[in-house]
C-alpha cells in the first residue's frame, strides 16, 4: 500500500464477512487458543493475501466494507436485489455494535458477511495476541448483530498485510481476502472523486477472479456514497464485458 493512500486512510475514522452453507476444511493447520470456531477456508485461500480469486473464469466479486455510517446501504441492497447480484459485506465489530440493524439487513438480504476487525487498526503494528483479540471481538459482535454464521474471510484494515499477520489470521480460521482494486469511492467529491471515476476504476480491474472493494458509508459525513451511485453502472459494465458477478461463498469449496 503506497504511503500517500495510507496517510489519507489514517486520517479517516475507520472503514468494512458471514454465512457460508458448506465449506471444505483445509488440511491440518495450526490453530491457536481462542481461534474462531466455524467453517474453514480451503487450502487454496491460505498462506497468502488474496487479491484475485483462484479461477480462470471471467468473474468479479462485489465486496463492501462497513465502518462509518449506512448512508448508501439501502441503495446498495436495493440495487443488488433488483439485479439478483450477490455481494459480501465486511463490517467492523464497532460498526456491528453501533448499527446492528444495518448488519442484520445485509444478512437478511442473503449476502455473505466477513470480518473487518473490531476497531480497524493497522494490523502490521499489532502483536499476535492483539490481532487475535481484534478478530475474535469482531466475530462476536457481527454474529450478535446479524444472527447469522460468518464466512471464514477476513479483510485487513487499510490493507496493511504482512506475512506474519496473514499467518495469524489463517491460524484463527480466516482467509485474508483483500481486493484487486478499490474504487476509491470512499474519498467522495471532497476527495476529488466522481461517479465516472469510480466506474472507470472498477472497469479497469475486470478480469478472471477480480475482487472489487467498495464502501456503504460516507467517510466525510456528507452522506454522499459514490459507490452506491456507481453500482448500477458497475454491474452493467461487468456484464457488457462478459464478466459474471460471483458469490465469494462459491470459493469455500475450491480445493
Amino acid at each position: 500500500m503506497d504511503l500517500g493512500r495510507r496517510a489519507v486512510l489514517a486520517a479517516l475514522p475507520a472503514v468494512g464477512l458471514m454465512r457460508g452453507s458448506r465449506a471444505v476444511a483445509a488440511p491440518a493447520a495450526r490453530r491457536r487458543p481462542g481461534a474462531v470456531v466455524g467453517p474453514r477456508p480451503p487450502a487454496s485461500l491460505l498462506g497468502q493475501e488474496i487479491r484475485r480469486l483462484p479461477t480462470s473464469r471471467r468473474v468479479v466479486a462485489l465486496t463492501f466494507n462497513a465502518a462509518w455510517d449506512e448512508s448508501g446501504l439501502a441503495a446498495v441492497l436495493a440495487e443488488l436485489r433488483r439485479r439478483k447480484a450477490p455481494a459480501t459485506f465486511f463490517p467492523t465489530g464497532e460498526y456491528a455494535e453501533a448499527r446492528p440493524a444495518a448488519v442484520r439487513a445485509m444478512a437478511e438480504a442473503g449476502h455473505g458477511l466477513g470480518n473487518h476487525s473490531y476497531s480497524h487498526p493497522y494490523f502490521d503494528g499489532l502483536s499476535t495476541r492483539e490481532r487475535a483479540r481484534e478478530v475474535r471481538e469482531a466475530d462476536e459482535a457481527i454474529r450478535a448483530a446479524s444472527r447469522a454464521e460468518l464466512l471464514p474471510f477476513f479483510r485487513f484494515p487499510y490493507s496493511s498485510t504482512t506475512e506474519d499477520a496473514v499467518a495469524d489470521v489463517n491460524d484463527l480460521g480466516y482467509a485474508a481476502i483483500e481486493f484487486t482494486n478499490d474504487t476509491n469511492g470512499y474519498l467522495g467529491p471532497a476527495g476529488g472523486m466522481t461517479v465516472d471515476q469510480v466506474v472507470r476504476r472498477a472497469v479497469d480491474s475486470l478480469g478472471p477472479g477480480a475482487i472489487l472493494q467498495m464502501h456503504v458509508g460516507s467517510s466525510t459525513d456528507d452522506g454522499v456514497v459514490l459507490d452506491a451511485q456507481a453500482l448500477p453502472r458497475i454491474i452493467d459494465a461487468a456484464l457488457e464485458e462478459d464478466c459474471a458477478i460471483v458469490d465469494l461463498r462459491e470459493f469455500l469449496t475450491v480445493s
